[in-house]
């Protein structure tokens, strides 16, 4: 693609946000999608669907031609079309203005509320404004590193309310509910995330000491996953850190972008000519 056309222009600007137009369109697009919803959840509430009706369907055609329009624009410039149309975000592009189409060809149509629910996928572009964050990326890694422990950590409390659904069933049986060994399952999830729907609960003494047991369970339970993202968040913390000695204190510790001590005050030096000792903390 040559770089002094409008195409390339329009490539940039839409598929990059390296560039100050760049930046605009996706935060103009983000801005344009929320709004959208916004529109799109009024129209649920009573009140403002009937009220409103009309105002709220002529807001709705226009997003739907913005998007439209965007859609066409970025099938243009994409350097392979077709690629880009069988992605996941033009999937979900496509799948945003089909809606309101598919009303105007069959506006009577019982499933066309169903259809109008795929318009909430278009919040997925609003994951786009992750690129821009770094602390985002940090906690994505965090996230990563932490899989195996999650994983583990899942299991064992996939094993325990298994255990622990079992068990209700024998103890309390059909006549109190627990109907089969999946419904008494669904009855330890639900205590020992410390949701208690209340829907089945144990009636026997015994059952009750073993439901006591495993609500407390629950609560210790709860904060594992937040200690093991925390830990390998300040692990990562920790990694990206740049140790730089405070000419005046000799203290380290300082972030990459710090100009003064955080201890003593004093300037630091220029990058080039920083002091770093990975040793210390």
């Amino acid at each position: 693609m040559k770089t002094n056309t409008t195409k390339h222009w329009l490539y940039v600007t839409i598929f990059g946000t390296h560039t100050k137009a760049g930046r605009i369109f996706d935060i103009s697009l983000i801005v344009a999608i929320i709004t959208s919803l916004v529109v799109l959840v009024l129209g649920t509430i009573e009140p403002y669907a009937s009220r409103y009706q009309t105002e709220l369907a002529l807001i709705e055609y226009l997003f739907t031609a913005l998007f439209t329009i965007e859609y066409l624009l970025r099938l243009y410039c994409s350097p392979k079309p077709a690629a880009y149309a069988k992605s996941f975000y033009g999937v979900v592009d496509l799948l945003a203005i089909l809606p309101t189409y598919l009303q105007l060809i069959v506006p009577n149509a019982h499933f066309a509320v169903i259809i109008r629910l795929l318009r909430v996928m278009r919040i997925f572009r609003v994951l786009k404004l992750v690129q821009y964050l770094k602390d985002s990326n940090m906690l994505m890694r965090s996230l990563f590193m932490a899989r195996r422990k999650i994983l583990i950590f899942f299991s064992m409390v996939a094993i325990l309310v298994t255990i622990f659904g079992a068990t209700l069933y024998v103890i309390e049986g059909p006549d109190n509910g627990f109907t089969s060994i999946p419904m008494s399952i669904y009855w330890a999830i639900v205590t020992i995330t410390t949701v208690g729907y209340g829907d089945i609960y144990p009636v026997t003494a015994l059952g009750k000491a073993v439901a006591a047991l495993v609500m407390l369970l629950g609560y210790s339970i709860l904060a594992v996953p937040t200690g093991i993202i925390t830990a390998e968040m300040n692990q990562e913390m920790s990694a990206h850190r740049t140790l730089v000695k405070c000419p005046n204190c000799a203290k380290t510790g300082h972030e990459n972008d710090a100009l003064h001590c955080k201890h003593c005050g004093s300037e630091l030096a220029t990058p080039s000519e920083r002091v770093v000792n990975p040793d210390e903390d």
